[in-house]
């Protein structure tokens, strides 16, 4: 069992495809290990090695996932999203400690001023497509001296391979730390429940700053010697164009991407016909049964819902593929880790019981990282608490019945309350302010805020929203702002972010 990411490339044969990309030239299983070796090499020589942090801020794509891979083997990855603002670049940054960041060559991003201020080393990625999907060399722009890392070589089990932050409601956002050890046990379980095989093809259309891409997208089938099409992301308008060139045999999305590949599949039907799927993948936020329904007639394939989250390295449980039972409208059985239901005194309940949903295995990280009482919060009697409510059915089937978390879950994106708060509060206009989640059609939720002007002070939900893009990503911007006198609380003076939507007439 691989527990190394180098461990977990040995999987395909030399000459076998690891990767492609729309119009690419397809890179082998040998050049993508010799890809790692180079750049664990090139990184211990500008003195960086295992457990140094190393920022990633390049567009999806097959150098995305390369570099993910390369640097997690011999050091730490840190994905961020290329859309953030400087702030939060300059907030994400200083919180990894950050030794190195990675980034395109001829990269306009915030993050190298961000990076060139706080003196992390610059490493830009020349892409050389034409030797394949993906595989680039890396070289250092800064000139700052080396010293020889602490730690070099391939990472072992326990080091740590990818870092992420996850966004908390009342405090700063987490780091979750997770070792090698975490990823290849994460990646095993998808490939093990998805029976992914050296014969498969996958077709990512997601993110690669976030688990569900790095995990299910890349890591799992490239795990089973399979192979991997790494787009630019998503767009409904080209992905039957992909369907046709790569011809994948499943792909992985959030439900608003499902959704947007349903409207234009009628005009699609003989692609769909020509490149039959084994299964459709979703996850990272519930699926309505009806759209589940509709992607199995329209595409003829199953369609897995699973459910995951960071501090998992992605997969906790799934609707297995047939012939065993799928229930649309639950995320499935336990799938790799142990899932359970406790109660508020940390009993573990019966079946048809309602409390928290709680997870324990190998893929689960062993505590967020520098906070102490996240970690006294997050973790008891040997499990650790995910937040959300739900209830086992007697056969192991899990269906979520509510989030106690508090966090905005707009298509995918997850978005802290707290974190929006805090940009609209230095607004000089506004004297107090509440985010909260708005339900949504198609996203699922939406970001919205209730503001209370200073005395005197006058502003335009438009001039505030402008506000808030300077600072913010645009995922995170309030898509709905409402004036009012004061902030609505609950019974116990306390603001409720949860329910508020509804009280306020916009659920």
């Amino acid at each position: 069992m691989s527990q190394t990411l180098r461990d977990l490339l040995a999987a395909g044969a030399d000459d076998s495809t690891a990767l492609t990309a729309p119009g690419g030239v397809a890179l082998t299983f040998g050049a993508l290990r010799a890809l790692v070796a180079d750049t664990v090499a090139t990184l211990n020589a500008l003195g960086i090695g295992r457990n140094d942090r190393v920022g990633i801020v390049l567009p999806n794509g097959p150098e995305m996932a390369t570099a993910f891979i390369a640097v997690a083997s011999g050091a730490t990855s840190a994905p961020l999203n290329p859309a953030y603002r400087a702030d939060e670049f300059e907030f994400y940054l200083s919180d990894l400690g950050a030794k190195a960041l990675v980034v395109d060559a001829g990269s306009t991003s915030p993050a190298i001023a961000i990076a060139r201020k706080l003196g992390v080393r610059i490493v830009e990625l020349h892409a050389h497509p034409e030797r394949g999907a993906g595989s680039f060399e890396l070289r250092d722009t800064s000139g700052a001296a080396a010293a020889s890392p602490a730690q070099g070589g391939f990472a072992q089990p326990d080091d740590v391979a990818l870092v992420l932050h996850t966004s908390g409601t009342t405090s700063r956002p987490k780091i979750v730390p997770l070792s090698q050890r975490n990823v290849c046990a994460s990646a095993r379980n998808i490939r093990e429940f998805l029976r992914l095989s050296s014969t498969d093809r996958g077709l990512n259309i997601m993110p690669l700053f976030h688990i569900h891409g790095l995990i299910a997208g890349v890591l799992a089938p490239l795990s089973a010697g399979g192979q991997v099409c790494c787009t630019p992301g998503f767009n409904a308008l080209k992905f039957f164009g992909w369907m046709e060139e790569a011809r994948p045999t499943w792909y992985t999305a959030v439900p608003t991407m499902h959704q947007a590949i349903l409207s234009r599949a009628a005009n699609n039907k003989a692609v769909i016909a020509a490149n039959p799927l084994r299964f459709i993948r979703s996850s990272s936020s519930a699926m309505p049964p009806q759209v589940i329904r509709e992607l199995e007639e329209v595409f003829g394939a199953p369609l897995v819902e699973a459910y995951g989250m960071t501090e998992a390295a992605h997969q906790m449980a799934a609707n297995p593929l047939p012939p065993r039972v799928r229930k649309p409208g639950t995320v499935g059985i336990a799938a790799g880790p142990e899932v359970a239901i406790m109660d508020e005194s940390g009993a573990l309940l019966a079946p048809g019981n309602v409390g928290e949903v709680v997870i324990r295995g190998e893929n689960v990280t062993r505590g967020y990282e520098n906070n102490p009482k996240a970690n006294a919060e997050g973790f008891t009697h040997g499990w650790f608490r995910t937040g959300d409510q739900g209830m086992m059915d007697a056969e192991g089937y899990l269906t979520i019945t509510g989030r106690l978390k508090e966090i905005i879950n707009r298509g995918g994106e997850k978005v802290s309350p707290r974190e929006v708060d805090e940009v609209l509060m230095d607004h000089p206009a506004v004297s107090q302010v509440v985010t909260f989640a708005i339900p949504h059609d198609k996203l699922g939720e939406e970001v919205g805020a209730v503001v209370v002007l200073r005395e005197g002070a006058t502003l335009t939900e438009k001039e505030l929203r402008e506000f808030a893009a300077s600072r913010l990503a645009d995922f995170k911007v309030p898509r709905k702002v409402l004036f009012m006198a004061e902030i609505p609380k609950g019974a116990t003076g306390k603001l409720q972010r949860i329910g508020l939507a509804k009280k306020l007439g916009l659920a």
